[in-house]
């Protein structure tokens, strides 16, 4: 049986390419992997993907020798603004290579990059269409902006110039407006970009309370530092954002689809801000011209009602004056009345009094009759009832120890007792008690 080693088979391929795949090609496909050498060699990983879906059916490396890559680069990046970066399509003319050692491998010769231009439009096409098609690429450009947005949340990289340049501007304003801002750093270029920036979209959503609007800004760079901004979920993430956004990513020519849904794109970082200070300015001269108008007219006002007061104040001194003269004569006329009624009121009351005075002496007088009668009849009886008195009569009082004794009761044989006569007394034993009474 007969056998190969494989340097053999390698060789026996590599003759058989040569053959059979001799020439040049032009071939399209994506680039899926990117790194240039310290010698300047440019090393390409190309595939293609099924046209409806991500499943790769077709793989192959690249290589650019440097003697070809510096002549080539320059060139398509010139017309395209874009590097050979991860994500691109392009269309390259090779020739194909089969080394024993390092395997398949394509050769490039030269690149079309009217191809990748006319690629990349149609992606962007694309992603407008998709956006148009859900009803979402106009949300954000609906929103209203607050008259005087001053809580900005900055989208950025922290020392990116263009994020120096904003704040400069921003809070170095000649009119001496004040704005807050806080930063949400993020990767603004590069394959992490897209979800560096949608993750600081989310956490701004999270404290969407605190701010008026958002600023997307970065510095300037290459056109292929913005394939980023043409990213649909970016672009769906903005055009749906609640609070308004505002970009400046450093760019002069093409607009990216991040500039088509924000509500407003800018060209700088220092035109957002520019922006944002000629807002406050509006309204502050808004307000000027208002305050202007409103002192106007309440001039007119004042001096409309100090005319109309003038004319008032004459009818009411006129009213015045008429109320006042018909007054003075009621108070006379009340005044007399008064004083008449109060002559009749005292005369009566000096009769009434004169009256009383009489009726009051005659009682006094009757009073005093009765109580003399009164006085006399008690002292008649005072005298009848004096001991003395019933002494004279031939009555006589009886003493025990110089109590007078009422009852026999009270008595015992043998008490000594006095007797009061009225002209005497005498001493006696009781000898016997008799109760019988004075009559039985």
């Amino acid at each position: 049986m007969e056998s190969f080693s494989l340097l053999e088979l390698n060789r026996h391929i590599r003759q058989a390419l040569r053959q059979s795949a001799a020439g040049l090609y032009w071939v399209t496909a994506e680039i899926n992997g990117a790194s240039v050498s310290s010698a300047g060699h440019c090393f390409l990983e190309l595939i293609e993907k099924e046209s409806a879906g991500e499943r790769i059916v077709a793989k192959a490396k690249a290589n650019i020798w440097a003697s070809r890559f510096a002549m080539l680069h320059p060139y398509f990046k010139t017309m395209t603004g874009q590097e050979l970066s991860v994500g691109l399509k392009v269309m390259l003319q090779v020739s194909v290579e089969f080394h024993e050692l390092y395997g398949f491998s394509l050769q490039v010769t030269d690149i079309n990059p009217v191809f990748t231009v006319g690629d990349l439009a149609l992606q962007k096409q694309s992603v407008l269409r998709q956006l148009t098609e859900e009803g979402v690429i106009d949300m954000n450009r609906e929103l209203e902006l607050p008259a005087v947005p001053q809580r900005i949340a900055v989208i950025s990289s922290e020392t990116a110039a263009g994020y120096g340049d904003f704040c400069d501007q921003l809070h170095h304003n000649g009119c001496g407006y004040a704005f807050r801002h806080t930063l949400f750093p993020a990767v603004m270029q590069g394959n992490e970009a897209e979800n560096s920036i949608i993750d600081a979209l989310e956490r701004i959503f999270e404290q969407e309370d605190g701010f008026d609007v958002v600023a997307i800004i970065r510095g300037g760079g290459s056109q292929s530092d913005l394939n980023c901004f043409n990213s649909y979920r970016m672009a769906c993430c903005m055009a749906q954002f609640p609070l308004p956004i505002i970009t400046g990513i450093g760019h002069e020519r093409d607009e990216t689809i991040a500039d088509r849904v924000a509500f407003m794109s800018l060209k700088t970082p220092t035109a957002v801000a520019e922006y944002l200070i000629g807002r406050a300015s509006l309204f502050d001269g808004y307000l000027q011209e208002l305050s202007q108008r409103l002192h106007g007219a309440a001039e007119k006002i004042l001096q409309a009602h100090a005319e109309k007061l003038q004319a008032q104040s004459y009818r009411l001194r006129h009213v015045l004056q008429e109320f006042i003269h018909k007054r003075e004569k009621t108070i006379q006329e009340y005044t007399f009345r008064l004083s008449h009624a109060a002559t009749v009121s005292l005369a009566r009351r000096r009769d009434e009094q004169r009256q009383w005075s009489e009726l009051l002496q005659a009682s006094a007088r009757k009073m005093l009759r009765e109580r003399k009668a009164q006085l006399l009849w008690i002292d008649n009886k005072i005298s009848l009832l004096n001991p003395e008195k019933l002494l004279e009569r031939g009555y006589s009082l009886t003493l025990s120890e110089g109590k007078a004794v009422r009852s026999i009761s009270s008595l015992k044989e043998g008490q000594k007792l006095e007797t009061v006569f009225k002209d005497g007394k005498a001493e006696s034993v009781v000898t016997a008690l008799n109760h019988a009474g004075l009559f039985s």
